[in-house]
């Protein structure tokens, strides 16, 4: 709501004791407020543009948060060649508390299609075996008693396909939600013209909205083109 000295003043003559003081005070802020700015007092606004740059930036946090679902669980499809991402769901028994196994272990891919597991500790090699064992990574691991090996198998042409309809189902997912980000903040923004935001600035908040769920359409459709070719590449 857009305010200004005049109205406050006028406010302040009608009221009295305390309302009377902040009402000067007020008034007092706001002239030196349009001095220091140099414009008018009457078209001063409080907040709004800064609402709607919070808005955007809240916005955009949430979609990145969806471009990062996607990477991470695309990540986790094993595709044939050795990734160490697949493994990030295993939990360790380590002195008590169930710990990643990046933690007790060094991970390496030696060649693309082998994921090495070097214990800090060999005592913990059988443990770190189990873990895996009983995790969904869905390969048995090889224990020389220093190292853990795990073979990637390649996948058949058709489960291939199967794994691109897999990935393509949690890249819609991650879609619907930055949908659903445009459409939550488009919502605000209709709102917020209720509450003193001029329609322009609600026109200019809505095209930038725009471009962000493009901008986030766009690498997500980027992540899946990448995944699909991994898995398809033989």
């Amino acid at each position: 709501m857009v305010y200004t000295i005049a109205q406050i003043r006028y406010s302040a003559y009608h009221d009295c004791g305390i309302f009377y003081f902040i009402a000067n005070i007020w008034a007092f802020f706001l002239h030196f407020a349009c001095l220091f700015v140099s414009l008018p007092t009457e078209k001063l606004i409080i907040s709004i543009m800064i609402d709607v740059k919070q808005t955007l930036a809240a916005a955009e946090e949430r979609m990145e948060m969806a471009a990062m679902y996607l990477e991470e669980e695309l990540n986790r499809v094993r595709a044939g060649r050795a990734n160490v991402a697949i493994l990030d769901g295993v939990r360790v028994e380590s002195y008590g508390s169930r710990v990643p196994l990046n933690q007790v272990a060094n991970i390496s891919t030696p060649d693309a299609r082998t994921i090495a597991i070097k214990p800090w500790d060999k005592k913990q090699i059988r443990d770190i075996e189990k873990a895996i064992m009983d995790s969904d990574v869905g390969i048995t691991p090889e224990n020389n008693g220093e190292i853990i090996r795990l073979g990637i198998p390649q996948p058949t042409e058709e489960r291939r396909r199967d794994l691109v309809k897999q990935c393509n189902k949690i890249c819609e997912k991650a879609k619907v939600e930055v949908r659903n980000v445009r459409g939550d903040i488009k919502d605000k923004l209709k709102k917020a013209i209720k509450d003193g935001l001029s329609e322009d600035n609600e026109k200019d908040a809505e095209a930038d909205l725009q471009k962000l769920h493009d901008k986030y359409i766009k690498k997500l459709d980027e992540l899946m083109e990448a995944k699909n070719k991994e898995i398809m590449t033989v």
